[in-house]
């Protein structure tokens, strides 16, 4: 049976660093709390709140962790991503209240009343056993985050990064208040408070970083930098001309792009799903657990391109054609093509989807004048090729000679005919000159296909493969 997502390894061993979180803050939370009371330290006091919210964030952390990797569902077809983001944002408000009540108490303490504070042993062990855990706990937290991508984890990581500069800082206050009272310096006396609000301080600023963060996810904010960096990965794959529309979006652990593209005209359907398949993998490189969806839109053939135009006139109504040529006559343009149908269409059929698509051409293309199509059977499957050695080989040996006598072949091998049905099927390769432009390469194959048939009018099909001189 599969195991469900939920007990998957990276989700055992999210809820499990979640877990230990927890366990650490309610110690720590109920260490400050004791010597806070029994030094009358605010600075303690306020790091015994900030522990205790903490504890409150662990929990909201491991709960949230444990909602966000259940698979997506009919109610939540993206998934239940955005849990983590809710959760980093309800810590994000209760550090904001805890910093408020810190504040408050502070400005009481420095201005209205005086409130003694024993600087003891215990005072400071227990905010060296605080910045012990708090750097092991938020490591760890940092390290599942980052691997698997967990904006709960990296904001319970940064809550106890912070705690350990927070208690540095009411380490220093303490040792300040000592030298005051020893030293007898009234100055230093202040030292608890203005460490309180040092605390509050650096909790604020990381807190409306976290927030920010946290409410950009929420609606839907593309993370910075992203758009950029997909941009560049979509650049390097060949047949896309350029993008029209990235959008991204952080759902968890989980990033949804959504990409529209335009690719070349008349490419086939196998050809623009590879193209689209390379895009998804260069995107998958840079964001390794990315959904990708991507539409692909061909992009319009320039209006002087009658060729091109006339193929995606085709290709748009879903009709087979090669062999397109356009000439001007008497300022109107008439063309040539040859349009591949189902074997089994009767004439009558055949003739009036070729109709369809000479009046579509005409319809779109008004300076269209006639169009002449020639209709060809869709060959779909294998054919069985038959053999008589003596009349196969005359027939080679003669189309040989005509090859040879051409202008302009300087060599024909791999001559073979095949006789296919009650058809005749001709192949072979000839070398030309590498410098000659496609347009004369295929004028001489034509010619060479015309001498053919003039000698053997029972010849169907002539596939000539052109290779250079020299390969």
């Amino acid at each position: 049976m599969a195991q469900s997502l939920n007990d998957s390894v990276p989700s055992r061993e999210k809820q499990s660093v979640a877990l230990s979180s927890i366990v650490a803050a309610a110690i720590l939370t109920a260490l400050k709390i004791v010597v806070g009371a029994l030094t009358g330290s605010l600075a303690i006091l306020s790091e015994a709140a900030h522990s205790g919210l903490d504890l409150v964030a662990a929990t909201v952390t491991y709960v949230s962790v444990r909602v966000a990797d259940k698979p997506a569902d009919s109610a939540h077809p993206f998934g239940h991503g955005k849990v983590e983001h809710l959760s980093a944002f309800v810590e994000t408000a209760l550090l904001l209240a805890t910093c408020a009540w810190i504040i408050l108490e502070a400005m009481r303490r420095l201005f209205f009343s005086e409130v003694h504070v024993e600087p003891s042993v215990w005072a400071f062990g227990v905010m060296f056993v605080s910045i012990t855990i708090d750097t092991l706990r938020s490591r760890a937290l940092f390290r599942v985050a980052r691997k698997y991508n967990s904006q709960a984890l990296e904001a319970d990581a940064l809550h106890f990064s912070t705690d350990v500069y927070s208690s540095s800082v009411v380490i220093l206050g303490l040792v300040l208040l000592y030298i005051s009272q020893q030293k007898k310096i009234p100055l230093l006396r202040s030292a608890d408070p203005v460490a309180a609000l040092v605390v509050a301080g650096i909790t604020v600023y990381i807190s409306l970083r976290l927030g920010k963060r946290t409410v950009d996810a929420l609606v839907d904010a593309a993370p910075q930098g992203m758009t950029d960096r997909i941009a560049s990965a979509i650049g390097r794959v060949p047949g896309v001309l350029h993008h029209e529309r990235i959008r991204a979006r952080q759902s968890g652990q989980n990033l949804f792009v959504d990409l529209r593209l335009t690719l070349e005209s008349n490419i086939s359907l196998e050809h623009a799903q590879s193209v689209v398949g390379q895009v998804e993998s260069r995107v998958r490189e840079v964001f390794p657990n990315a959904d990708v969806v991507i539409h692909a839109a061909p992009t319009e053939p320039a209006s002087s391109d009658i060729v091109q135009r006339i193929r995606s006139i085709a290709h748009r109504n879903n009709f087979l054609i090669h062999d397109v040529t356009a000439f001007e006559v008497n300022g109107r343009v008439n063309v040539s093509l040859d349009l591949e149908l189902e074997p089994s269409l009767r004439l009558e059929a055949a003739h009036g989807e070729a109709t369809r698509l000479e009046e579509e051409i005409q319809r779109q293309l008004p300076k269209v004048g006639e169009v002449n199509v020639h209709i060809e059977p869709l060959l779909k499957r294998v054919e069985t090729a038959n053999e008589a050695q003596r009349e196969r080989s005359n027939m080679e040996r003669q189309l040989l000679e005509i090859a040879r006598r051409t202008p302009q072949v300087l060599d024909v091998h791999s001559v073979e005919a095949h006789q296919v049905g009650d058809n005749v099927w001709v192949s072979l390769h000839c070398t030309l000159e590498p410098e000659l432009p496609l347009a004369q390469v295929h004028e001489i194959t034509e010619n060479l296909e015309f001498s053919f048939r003039k000698v053997f009018p029972q010849i169907f099909k002539v596939r000539i493969h052109a290779e250079p001189r020299g390969q």
